[in-house]
Order: C-alpha cells, then sequence, then structure tokens
C-alpha cells in the first residue's frame, strides 16, 4: 500500500521518501487518534472530568504513542539528533498542537451540543465531532513542524537511494 501511494504521489512531484513519511505519519497518526480519542471518550463518559482535563490527558497519552511510533518507523534514518533532544521538540510542538486542539474543541463543543441537542434521535455528544475535526487540524501542525524541525536531519539522506529502494518493491 505504501510503495502504490509512493508512486501514484510521485507522478505529482512529491519526493517518494517524502511521500512515503506522510503515509508512515498518517497510519501513525490513525493509531494515536484511537488512543486519544478513545481515551477521551472514556474518560468523559465514565468520568466527571471537564473536557479540558480529560483532552490532555488522552492527547498526552497520544504524543507518547506518535513520538515513539515515530522515532522508529515513520522516521528511523533520524539518528543524528539524541532521542532527548527529539523527545523535546517533539513534546513542545504537540504542546503548541494540545493548546489548538483544546481551543477548537472547546469552542466546537458548544457549538455541537446546540446543534445536536435539537436530534435527540443521535446519540452523541459535541465533544465528538468538535474532537475529530479539531483533530484534522492538528494533524498538518504536528506533520509539517516535526518534519522539518524535530525530524530535520533526516534530510542527509539522498533522494536517489530512496528511489532504488522503492523502484525494488515494484
Amino acid at each position: 500500500m505504501i510503495s502504490l501511494f509512493v508512486r501514484f504521489a510521485s507522478r505529482f512531484g512529491m519526493k517518494p521518501k517524502e511521500a512515503e513519511r506522510f503515509i508512515k505519519f498518517l497510519i501513525v497518526g490513525t493509531i494515536g487518534f484511537v488512543v486519544d480519542f478513545g481515551t477521551l471518550t472514556l474518560l468523559k463518559e465514565t468520568t466527571s472530568l471537564p473536557t479540558a482535563a480529560a483532552n490532555t490527558i488522552s492527547f498526552s497519552a497520544a504524543v507518547v504513542s506518535n513520538f515513539t511510533l515515530n522515532r522508529y518507523w515513520t522516521y528511523p534514518d533520524s539518528r543524528t539528533k539524541s532521542i532527548w533532544s527529539q523527545l523535546g521538540q517533539f513534546t513542545l510542538v504537540n504542546l503548541v498542537g494540545l493548546l489548538i486542539n483544546t481551543a477548537i474543541l472547546l469552542v466546537l463543543e458548544s457549538v455541537f451540543d446546540s446543534i445536536l441537542v435539537n436530534f435527540p434521535a443521535i446519540p452523541i455528544r459535541g465533544y465528538i465531532p468538535a474532537k475529530m475535526i479539531a483533530t484534522v487540524v492538528v494533524l498538518f501542525w504536528n506533520f509539517f513542524v516535526n518534519r522539518y524541525w524535530t525530524y530535520s536531519d533526516v534530510d542527509a539522506i539522498s533522494e536517489p537511494d530512496i528511489v532504488d529502494s522503492v523502484d525494488s518493491v515494484k
């Protein structure tokens, strides 16, 4: 699947390695979303935690998962920086992401709650669609800032080596 996406993206001018990293980042992000959304839902439905507190806990759990998977799978060629340096950068990027995510979540939760109250047959609460929107927005922030700051050392790998490895998968 990844090699198919890489070939498709390269037809539109995307470098093969960047296309591969992006699809891996999306897969890692999907896993992170399951951790984040699942934890948020569990906390909201079983505790009386306010949305911001529950979101902070769930987002933090996803950050740990995402850092580990990104460091060892999405960016395995990123080893000139120490793990502590990358973890610090990743954490800083994600703290900004958490602020963006929480702001969007809190604003849209009340909007969706006011809309959904008119549709009692729809058994969801406003935080659910709000969290989905917040996650998509923060996805782009996290990818681009982490790619070009946290994992900036991956540029040292030469593009022809990547093309050769993608071609060998065909």
